[in-house]
Parts: structure tokens; sequence; C-alpha cells
């Protein structure tokens, strides 16, 4: 019982080290309270989800910024539709670069067109960055809630 409980303290003090570090804010835990007993794997489907939409998000991202001529209201879309999938699930690092990415794209017309496409180039670096931190740590999170349940313990949410 003691490694459960054990379990418990490592899977809490990471879940507010998340918080702390400014990775995931209370939009994650409104989506926490939303599993139950009839539905117990609800956060990890919905972020799984959001992983895949993410993923090809970024590769078209990445894709329209290779082009000649680049639509970049094509690329505010994309980064849009990241920003509020971000929000969503509480992912707020990701939500704030894309903030900016989005800001950025809005005054495209400041300056030309090679520091435009380097400066969006430079923008989707950090929403990956972003991105790639909070998949590896939400995966971690996961893993740390089937060792608490595989020892035979319950995951102490809402936190």
């Amino acid at each position: 019982m003691d490694s459960v409980v054990q379990l418990q303290r490592q899977l809490v003090d990471y879940t507010v080290q998340l918080f702390n570090e400014g990775l995931l804010d209370d939009q994650f835990n409104q989506l926490q309270q939303l599993q139950d007993e009839s539905n117990p794997d609800f956060v990890v489907e919905v972020v799984t989800l959001f992983f895949e939409d993410s993923e090809r998000l970024l590769d078209e991202l990445a894709k329209a910024l290779e082009q000649q001529s680049v639509d970049y209201t094509k690329i505010d879309a994309h980064v849009h539709q990241l920003k509020g999938s971000s929000s969503s699930i509480g992912a707020q690092r990701v939500q704030k670069v894309c903030i900016d990415f989005r800001n950025f794209c809005e005054e495209r017309n400041i300056e030309g067109q090679v520091y435009l496409q380097l400066t969006c180039q430079k923008c989707l670096h950090q929403v990956k960055r972003e991105y790639s931190l909070v998949k590896t740590k939400l995966e971690t999170l996961f893993k740390l809630e089937q060792k608490v349940l595989a020892a035979g313990g319950s995951i102490p949410w809402p936190m």
C-alpha cells in the first residue's frame, strides 16, 4: 500500500509541476472533472485527438511556409485552429505561442517577404517546441496514472 501512496504522491507532484511551469491551466482540471467511471479514458482520448490534430496542423504549417508564395491567411487559419485546440485541453504555453504567431501574422505587411517567411518559420519552431514539450509531459502523466491504477490505487482527481 505504501507504494500506491508513493505513486499517487508522485502523480500529484508531477501534475502540480506541470501547472507551476505554465504548461497546463485550469482547463485541464475541467477536462479531468468530465472523466468518470462510465468514461475512464476520457482525458487520454481527448488529449490523443489533440495530439493527432496538432501533428497534422504542424505538418500543414511547415508545408505552407515552404511554398514560393506563402498564403498567410491559410497560415493564420491553421495557427488559429491549433490555438483553439490547445486552449480546449489546457495546453497553456502552446496556446500562448500560437497567440504570438497569430499576432505576427496580422502584422505581416510591416516587413519584406523574406523577413516575414523567416519570422513565421521561427514562430513555427517555437510552437513545435512547446507542443513537443507538452506532449512528452502529458504522456508521462498518463503513464504515471497507469502505474497508480496497475498498483491497485485510484487517481486522486480532481486536485
